[in-house]
């Protein structure tokens, strides 16, 4: 069954307006499920933790219960595995301390030029702090790809850990995730994996992935500010936990020293709910192989939610390729080939001859399109491709709830801006 948009778009009270949100890769609409978790955790148990009473007793209650949801979403073994933080910045900062903390000159970590920032100044720093060294690999400038001959390269110098992105927050590519993982393993490395861009438009499996640590942020799937850290139980135990004396040393508690957002992560529990609620609605036809595997109640609805989600991107991808090669003087960055959607999400970033990125998202922004321009903190990206000194580049961004009416409207403002 293929995606109503009339039916998805009434779960997201923002899209009520007429303008259009296209700007999905900096940040999602919300979707109800998850507005209606928030209101209800304010207005009915907004208290702090482990009280005797019944709103603590409440609260602690949807806490442990995001725990299992993240768990469910990430398919982690279990809710001890499933860390809460500000955002995915905040989060790999605090915890590339831990991470860190027993490296040794002579040592080496692996950083790509691919990622957002927030994958790679943390360790830089951590790196500099230790006295190490930062091995680098570069992306094809002309598709957006990693450059896998670099990477193997890196890797068989034995680092402690590679740091790579699930997919481009720039560029719109999916790195191939599995065989990284498999080839850092190899070589005795962790492997610490940003799946921000990622998560609103595939279904995540670490435990089938086999990756170390996983990090999101749930204002990119639909739900509040809030990150969500995966790692692997035997190293989160193992780990040095940089937190307050009264904070108890046992997972999850341990990483989530102070007094968390607890809205927000009721928040995060109703976003989660939102993809049960498509999967259960929208999903009859990507159930093959799931129950196979072993996918049952809820985690089998997030399967097929996303499974469901990811299909019905391809006509979205394909469709905003299609709008922005028509455009005269219109330069694609990444993946431009139609007959390798399969190898990105659906955002792009681009060039109009040579008008200014800002000025071409403010002409867009008085025809009520929102998309974003600059580096979108993938410095690295605008850098490599010669394009930081003069504004970045415009970028869009689809997911699930968008239509093809909002691209054929982006067509159309993006044809008289080039004319």
């Amino acid at each position: 069954m293929s995606l109503d948009l009339a039916i998805i778009r009434s779960q997201f009270p923002s899209l009520e307006r007429p303008d259009i949100f296209l700007d999905n890769p900096g940040g999602t609409q919300i979707a109800r499920q998850s507005l209606e978790r928030i209101n209800k955790y304010l207005l009915e148990c907004n208290a702090n933790h482990e009280g005797a009473f019944v709103t603590s007793v409440v609260s602690d209650s949807i806490l442990d219960e995001a725990h299992c949801a993240m768990a469910d979403f990430y398919n982690a073994a279990t809710p001890e595995e499933i860390i809460f933080g500000a955002n995915m910045t905040t989060l790999t900062l605090h915890i590339s301390r831990s991470i860190s903390r027993d490296w040794k000159p002579g040592d080496a970590i692996v950083l790509t030029r691919l990622d957002h920032d927030a994958n790679v100044t943390p360790w830089v720093l951590a790196a500099q702090d230790r006295g190490i060294e930062v091995l680098w690999v570069n992306f094809h400038l002309e598709d957006g790809t990693l450059d896998m001959e670099q990477m193997q390269a890196a890797l068989a110098h034995g680092p402690r850990l590679l740091a790579v992105g699930y997919a481009s927050n720039a560029l719109g590519t999916i790195n191939p995730l599995a065989r990284v993982v498999t080839l850092a393993h190899e070589a005795g490395a962790l492997v610490y994996v940003d799946a921000v861009q990622y998560a609103p438009h595939g279904p995540i499996d670490v435990q089938k992935l086999g990756c170390d640590f996983l990090v999101s942020s749930s204002y990119k799937f639909f739900g509040p500010h809030a990150g969500i850290l995966y790692g692997r139980r035997e190293l989160l135990e193992n780990l040095f936990a940089y937190k307050v004396r009264p904070v108890t040393n046992r997972l999850p508690g341990k990483f989530e020293t102070g007094t968390q957002n607890h809205e927000g992560i009721a928040g995060v529990l109703g976003a989660i709910e939102y993809f049960e609620w498509l999967g259960n609605k929208f999903g009859s036809e990507q159930v093959e192989g799931l129950a196979e595997a072993g996918f049952t109640g809820r985690r089998l609805e997030l399967k097929k939610a996303l499974r469901a989600i990811r299909a019905s991107e391809f006509e979205l991808s394909r469709a905003l390729l299609l709008a922005l090669q028509s455009i005269p003087g219109l330069t694609i960055y990444g993946i431009s080939d139609s007959r390798a959607l399969e190898m990105r999400v659906p955002t792009f970033s681009f060039r109009v001859k040579d008008l200014p990125p800002r000025l071409v998202a403010e002409k867009l922004a008085r025809a009520g399109i929102y998309v974003w321009d600059g580096n979108y903190y993938a410095i690295n990206v605008t850098e490599q491709l010669g394009l930081e000194e003069s504004g970045g580049m415009v970028r869009v961004g689809g997911v699930h709830y968008n239509t093809l009416a909002e691209v054929a409207r982006l067509q159309e403002a993006l044809a008289e801006i080039s004319s």
